[in-house]
């Protein structure tokens, strides 16, 4: 039995939805009467069209929220929001990441490596995530199962790395993968009924994909929408064992 079905009302987070894997979880989870009210951040929600659409028509379900992962301030004040509504979250689902914008793209050499670039990516794809963890613990502190998933990438496996190149990605994303395992450490100790997880959701057809499908096979190229059935799969599925565990978007566990 998922852990959803042992709750009445369930309540949901899903961080970085305006577009992409975050967008499709706010749709899919729309969808299932099992959740009571979903929370979607974004950083600009009044320029997001799909998420004002989708909030106009399910005005009491779904709550949007102004938040930037690199603004500790912003989380908090996200946070007191929803602590104004409800005291409890059951399932928390981070979905935002960075792989290029404008100037910066996957380093194929190191000859490509600066300071700055580095940097843009640990902020984004590792200190974000902590700082949710660091913000959220309030409303995981409850009796109920609840499961906190971070969306993190195959490529941040450091026993995976056979083909090198990508240093800030492979990089921020194994920093993220050792970030929510500590944060999983002490959530057991605060909120033991929580638990913290780390997905590879495989290639989805997302911009920040698309430059990079070329090679990819087209059954290995997924759509958001199956990704996400995916990844609710094995959210799902989880046990009690799992927090702090790395899984594919097939339910395998992934190496560090």
């Amino acid at each position: 039995m998922s852990f959803i079905d042992e709750i009445n009302s369930v309540n949901a987070l899903i961080v970085g939805a305006s577009q992409g894997i975050g967008l499709g979880f706010v749709k899919q989870l729309l969808q299932d009467d099992r959740i009571a009210k979903v929370y979607a951040t974004s950083r600009q929600p009044e320029s997001t069209s799909d998420l004002i659409a989708l909030a106009s028509e399910n005005f009491e379900r779904l709550i949007c929220l102004k938040m930037d992962i690199n603004d500790e301030l912003q989380i908090v004040e996200a946070v007191k929001k929803i602590h104004t509504q409800v005291d409890k979250l059951h399932l928390v689902v981070n979905c935002v990441g960075l792989l290029h914008e404008d100037t910066l793209q996957p380093e194929k050499s190191l000859r490509q490596i600066n300071s700055e670039n580095l940097l843009r990516y640990f902020q984004v794809n590792s200190i974000g995530a902590v700082l949710l963890a660091k913000n959220l613990l309030s409303l995981f502190r409850h009796g109920e199962r609840s499961v906190f998933a971070t969306i993190s990438a195959k490529l941040g496996s450091i026993g995976d790395n056979q083909l090198g190149g990508w240093y800030g990605y492979r990089a921020s994303k194994a920093a993220l993968n050792m970030l929510m395992r500590t944060a999983a450490i002490e959530y057991k100790r605060s909120c033991p009924k929580a638990l913290i997880v780390t997905l590879h959701p495989g290639t989805t057809d997302t911009r920040l994909s698309r430059p990079f499908q070329r090679n990819v096979p087209a059954d290995k190229l997924f759509t958001v929408e199956r990704t996400v059935t995916q990844l609710l799969t094995v959210i799902e599925q989880l046990q009690e064992g799992d927090s702090g565990q790395f899984f594919s978007w097939d339910g395998s566990r992934l190496p560090w």
